[in-house]
């Protein structure tokens, strides 16, 4: 494999931060990877980056450089790699905070034939980043730009920085006689999301600007390192309906979902923990007709978006759209099935297991009924119950107990967090 660091003039990717700079913290964690190649751009007047990683010799990698003979922007160092680059690569900027399985991402981007795969996860910050329209192929389809109104409900999905890319796109490079400034957000992967050719690569490891001062603290701590999906990860599972949003008659419409008022208090403990925060809710409305699944995906959006706006995000949601008792009208036949995923069984947890490599018995599934109770015991997870959410919690497994009985998720997440 093969990396391209991009180094901007501004950036002070060479001064310590927890002990070491910046800059070697991103090669350990690429060679990590297995990243044998690692190629460094940096411009005129930069010559402590060399002074910092040498030839790679000390931290088991080739490293080799490119000086920029004037501003050529995000884009522009581009025409340079072209000359050196043959295979697809890895690309980031060296002002990141992370620690991350890079061979996932370009196993990712290689599976997808894709021309650029963007490291893409919710962010805290909704309001002030660009976010990614992506379908249900991870194609990302348009990019909802910060600084334009957003009309429509969007999923909190946002660009990290870190990219993986096709050796296609250096070929329009080729035939250039000298560099360009060229920014790659606007002038690159806009263009090649609009060509269908890009992708995203939904993750939850640890990406943040090394200008927030919890970015500088969270590395010190080791909790930038243990978020790397090559370790194992503990997660705080939760029901939708009565845990994040109030309960009530089914919503069908994203003008139905309120928010309850200490779910975005709560998850922004969670985001700023070790512990994932997941989603894991049954929508049996979908199998019964009373909502397709694309408004199921705008009522998630809203979800998120309400979230975004109060600095507090999921990591993840997953929903069971099947309801197994046939003969309603209206009734969409092909979800009405027995499935492996509607709770209490567990396939949603299991996908989720796999997805971000978590330890389920390191977890807690936090709920409002015994059936999510008996969902997070049949897991193996610690199980919570909240008492401000269904009125009759008990109408199906009420012999399941929980480990912890609680008012709201606040308190929850409180216990849960000192005693972990």
């Amino acid at each position: 494999m093969i990396a391209l660091i991009q180094v901007r003039s501004e950036t002070s990717s060479t001064e310590l931060i927890a002990g070491k700079p910046l800059l070697i913290w991103q090669v350990e964690s690429l060679v990590a990877s297995g990243v044998a190649k690692i190629i460094v751009a940096f411009p005129r007047g930069r010559e402590d980056v060399k002074a910092c990683l040498g030839d790679g010799s000390a931290f088991h990698t080739s490293i080799s450089y490119i000086e920029e003979s004037r501003p050529v922007g995000t884009g522009g160092v581009m025409y340079y790699a072209a000359k050196f680059i043959k295979e697809d690569f890895l690309y980031l900027y060296d002002d990141l905070v992370l620690d991350i399985d890079f061979e996932r991402l370009l196993k990712f981007h290689k599976k997808h034939h894709a021309i650029i795969t963007a490291y893409a996860s919710p962010v805290s910050n909704a309001l002030e980043e660009d976010m990614l329209v992506v379908d249900s192929l991870d194609r990302v389809i348009n990019v909802l730009e910060k600084s334009s109104p957003r009309e429509i409900f969007y999923e909190n999905l946002a660009c990290k920085g870190v990219y993986a890319i096709s050796r296609y796109l250096l070929d329009t490079f080729d035939g250039l006689t000298a560099p360009m400034k060229i920014d790659f957000e606007q002038e690159l992967f806009l263009p090649t999301a609009i060509a269908e050719g890009a992708y995203a690569y939904r993750g939850a490891e640890y990406i943040q600007n090394v200008a927030k001062e919890k970015a500088k603290e969270d590395l010190a701590s080791g909790l930038v390192a243990s978020r790397n999906v090559r370790r194992k990860q503990k997660a705080i599972f939760l029901d939708r309906d009565g845990v994040l949003n109030v309960f009530g008659d089914y919503v069908v419409h994203p003008d139905m979902l309120k928010l309850k008022e200490d779910a975005a208090s709560a998850l922004r403990r969670i985001n700023e923990s070790g512990y994932l925060a997941i989603c894991i809710t049954n929508q049996p409305i979908v199998a019964r007709g009373k909502v397709s699944e694309s408004v199921l995906h705008e009522i998630h959006w809203k979800l998120q978006d309400t979230l975004g706006e109060q600095g507090a995000y999921l990591d993840d949601l997953f929903y069971c759209p099947h309801f197994p008792e046939k003969g309603e009208e209206g009734e969409v036949a092909e979800l009405k099935i027995d499935c492996d995923c509607r709770k209490p069984k567990i396939g949603m947890l299991l996908a989720a297991a796999k997805k971000y490599n978590i330890d389920l018995s390191s977890s807690w599934f936090v709920g409002d009924t015994c059936q999510d109770v008996q969902t997070g015991i049949n897991a193996n997870c610690r199980t919570v119950m909240l008492t401000s959410g269904d009125p009759n919690p008990a109408k199906k497994y009420p012999d399941a107990k929980a480990d912890l009985i609680c008012e709201g998720l606040e308190e929850a997440v409180e216990y849960i967090l000192s005693n972990s």
